[in-house]
């Protein structure tokens, strides 16, 4: 306003003293006339930026405050859950308790589990080792033994084992027979199972119908040897034939037909062990309730 009013002041006065006032001090008195017109555009365009800004501010104070609420809010919920949770704590400790006691229940029978196979394993190496170590280089050309998944196996090629054609055992077999028995009643936790196994050659004798009848009578003979001989207790053993139908080699070929003639001696830990063991695992408990 006081700008106008300036304005307005000059050109009255530039009008009345026209006649008088010299053609320089007249530009002078429009060249200020147009600098106010000038400053007076910058002050309107800087108070429209002052009032964008002002919006801007409101805006920004009334985003706070609606977060400043929800805050409050949240709080507030949280400070009902915390107070649930202080009125149901005994129940949940009770809970928590039975769980930990559960997950330590579980972590004792894993532990008793890679124990027992810990131990299995390093028995059957024992074994192993010392049953290779009692052969002789003969005779470990007709015995192979290895051990898979747990179990060690004894593989005996039946032209050491038997009589030719016969299921009956052959005098030569009598020593490794005897090293063999020796391994088994050193490990007296050990069961023992006698397979018998053939080619795929039919036979057909007095007494032997089949393949099936020849490899069942070869593995009872083993047992019986193990059993009079060599005095392993029976109750450890089991005799058990499967015929032509267990092959490890290709029966078309005479190598591959030699390499399934043969008796395995399967020795594995008692099935009453890992029963007893399965019997202490942890039974199975109902989820603790939800809070």
């Amino acid at each position: 306003m006081k700008y106008r009013i300036s304005i307005l002041a000059l050109l009255v006065t530039a009008v009345l003293g026209q006649s008088c006032v010299s053609s320089k001090k007249y530009k002078e008195l429009d060249a200020n006339y147009t600098q106010l017109q000038n400053s007076t555009k910058d002050l309107s365009i800087k108070y429209q930026t002052s009032e964008q800004a002002l919006a801007v501010a409101r805006g920004r104070n009334k985003s706070l405050e609606e977060q400043i609420e929800q805050q409050k809010t949240n709080v507030t919920a949280l400070q009902d859950a915390l107070n649930k949770c202080l009125n149901s704590s005994s129940q949940g400790n009770v809970n928590i308790s039975k769980l930990v006691d559960e997950i330590n229940a579980s972590n004792r029978y894993i532990q008793q589990l890679v124990n027992a196979k810990n131990k299995s394993d390093s028995l059957n190496m024992v074994l192993t080792n010392n049953l290779t170590r009692s052969l002789t280089p003969q005779e470990t050309q007709d015995v192979d033994v290895k051990v898979l998944k747990g179990v060690v196996y004894i593989s005996l090629s039946d032209n050491m084992l038997y009589k030719s054609g016969s299921y009956e055992i052959s005098d030569k077999a009598g020593a490794t027979l005897s090293k063999i028995a020796k391994i088994i009643m050193d490990y007296s936790n050990y069961d023992v199972l006698i397979e018998g196994n053939t080619d795929n050659v039919p036979i057909s004798q007095k007494n032997i119908r089949n393949n099936w009848d020849l490899s069942a009578l070869r593995a009872s003979s083993v047992v019986q040897a193990l059993q009079t001989t060599y005095q392993v207790d029976p109750k450890r053993l089991t005799a058990g034939g499967r015929g032509e139908y267990n092959p490890i080699a290709d029966n078309s070929t005479p190598s591959g037909k030699a390499q399934n003639r043969r008796t395995q001696i399967i020795i594995t830990p008692k099935l009453d062990q890992f029963m007893d063991l399965i019997g202490k695992a942890p039974a199975d408990q109902p989820a603790p309730p939800k809070q």
